[in-house]
């Protein structure tokens, strides 16, 4: 089977290396990696960190942007944070969470010379509506997550803008019949993008069933969320600044915590087509044109066509990794 290269719009790093070490190293090697897995263009996403070191490392992957890169293309990057809740920052230091101001995004933006294409938000938090509202203006998409938000809190976010939700189900306000929060939006607003985490781990198969019923193929993005451990051995590794130890594969921090994961789109992909018992041809659109299409770049990525860059992967029956083509060029087999 070949389908178009897979694009990974929530990745922090892998094969031993973080996004926001932010070096030509760390690029091509995760850039290789990804590439062996089918991936041809990500967002680099950074984890909350000091000021100082988030516009460093914004710098420094623009400045990487710059420059031709071997194996999966860094498109953009993806501000996961500093505007995330402390109710439900995940692995996000609480010491490190910044209130919402349209000072810091113009900062970040600036260091990151107009590079960054996603934020993720917490719209419950004060100044979060002026802060979506300047990112719609400078052209970034708007991911609500790490949000303790109710469904009301949520809608107001999609009505400035919003056009996704960051790792459904995942650091948000459980589910509830009287109260649905950003859950309920997430998955019953027709018009907005959602992501999701497809390890078996972070999202049990039956949610992820109705994931695939409620956002179907044209809404649904699916994404790895990955560290520097994947590809690599059980062990200690860092996410950004944080000290995460990896247990059967399980990324965990303080008392197991997940903190990101070891997964590759590939083997997303193929979790997906498993839970859901759907068709591969039925679901491939969440890992290739969906994530294009939520950040306008669908007429780069996510399709095979005349005039295109030829980024293709070949998959076996089992839907495993054959071969990448990236730029026409073979990658090397996963």
């Amino acid at each position: 089977t070949i389908l178009p290269a897979f694009f990974d719009v929530h990745i922090h790093g892998s094969a031993g290396h973080d996004v926001m070490e932010a070096t030509p190293q760390a690029l091509g090697t995760i850039g290789g990696f990804l590439g062996r897995h089918g991936v041809g263009a990500y967002l680099a996403t950074t984890v909350t960190a000091s000021i100082d070191t988030t516009l460093r490392s914004l710098a420094g992957l623009a400045l990487e942007m710059r420059r031709p890169q071997l194996g999966a293309q860094p498109v953009g990057i993806h501000l996961e944070g500093p505007f995330l809740s402390p109710h439900k920052r995940g692995a996000h230091p609480e010491r490190l969470l910044q209130k919402p101001t349209v000072q810091l995004l113009d900062r970040m933006w600036q260091a990151a010379e107009g590079q960054v294409r996603l934020l993720t938000i917490a719209p419950e938090l004060p100044g979060a509506d002026a802060v979506i509202a300047r990112a719609v203006e400078l052209g970034i998409r708007v991911s609500l997550g790490h949000s303790n938000a109710t469904q009301a809190e949520a809608k107001r976010g999609v009505q400035l803008g919003a056009a996704s939700a960051t790792h459904t189900f995942n650091a948000m306000r459980s589910f509830n019949h009287r109260e649905p929060g950003l859950v309920g939006e997430a998955l019953t607003n027709d018009g907005l993008f959602a992501e999701l985490i497809c390890d078996g781990l972070h999202v049990d198969p039956t949610a992820v069933r109705l994931f695939w019923k409620m956002k179907g193929r044209d809404r649904g993005i699916l994404i790895t969320d990955a560290m520097s451990a994947a590809g690599m051995p059980d062990g200690p590794y860092k996410l950004g600044e944080l000290d995460v130890r990896v247990e059967g594969g399980r990324c965990l921090i303080e008392e197991n915590t997940l903190a990101g994961s070891t997964l590759t789109l590939d083997a997303g992909l193929r979790n997906f087509a498993q839970f859901t018992g759907a068709a591969l041809s039925d679901v491939f659109p969440l890992a290739t044109r969906n994530p294009a299409r939520m950040l306008g770049l669908e007429d780069r990525f996510g399709e095979i066509a005349v005039g295109r860059s030829a980024d293709f992967v070949i998959l076996s029956p089992e839907q495993t990794v054959i071969q990448t083509f990236l730029r026409g060029e073979p990658q090397t087999a996963a």
